[in-house]
């Protein structure tokens, strides 16, 4: 309902586009992953409400051996020349700026920003309202509210910009910046700095949120901070 397909727009089968979406010139949405186990399955994919897609993206759909479903959330900024391969699991309110790219597999959590030119490798994760900085090469997962540069990337701070821009208290990001400075500090392993952050926030649902991810046995390693 309401969405517009400007022009020139390729939209392959088994690929639905929710309301309110804006699609710009020579996008390419649902055409079959570019995986060699991809054989024809009927796989799909999926495009929440509001969206706007700029010129030249491509999305492509699930493979069977994935999840069979590639799926885009609402609210988002597609800008041009940006990819989204296969089974890739794309929240709401995420932005990919000019030539950014998700491998295949890849998790994108809602409010999640990626710079121009940057990367996140397939299988790859990103928390909830991450900073992908330009150019970065993101090989390893991101941790929820965290901010990575550099190629490869490296975890290098806090999201703070994004999460004042989203309205955060200062003690909520007062209590975030605690909890980042211990659970990345020198002292013990990382497993035990995770257990002592969470005995130190037991009822913070932002704490709660990152120690979670970085507990999922990924297939990715975490960002971590340059030494």
């Amino acid at each position: 309902a309401r969405s517009r397909l400007i022009a020139h727009v390729y939209v392959e089968r088994l690929t639905s586009i929710g309301s309110d979406c804006l699609v710009y010139p020579y996008a390419s949405l649902g055409a079959p992953a570019q995986d060699m186990s991809y054989k024809g399955e009927p796989t799909r994919l999926e495009i929440g409400d509001r969206t706007t897609i700029r010129e030249h993206v491509t999305m492509h759909r699930g493979t069977v051996r994935g999840r069979g479903v590639t799926r885009v959330g609402s609210n988002g900024l597609f800008m041009s020349q940006s990819h989204i391969a296969h089974d890739a699991q794309v929240g709401d309110n995420v932005i990919l700026a000019q030539s950014a790219a998700l491998g295949g597999h890849s998790q994108i959590g809602d409010f999640v920003i990626l710079g121009g030119l940057s990367g996140v490798h397939q299988f790859g994760r990103v928390g909830r309202h991450a900073f992908i900085g330009a150019l970065a090469c993101v090989v390893t997962d991101v941790i929820p509210f965290g901010s990575v540069i550099g190629n490869h990337a490296h975890l290098a701070g806090l999201n703070v910009v994004g999460l004042k821009r989203r309205g955060f208290s200062r003690e909520r990001i007062h209590d975030l910046r605690s909890a980042y400075r211990m659970l990345f500090a020198e002292e013990g392993t990382f497993q035990e700095r995770l257990e002592d952050v969470g005995r130190l926030f037991p009822t913070n649902e932002d704490v709660a949120e990152i120690i979670a991810f970085a507990k999922v046995d990924g297939a990715r390693s975490l960002a971590m901070p340059n030494d």
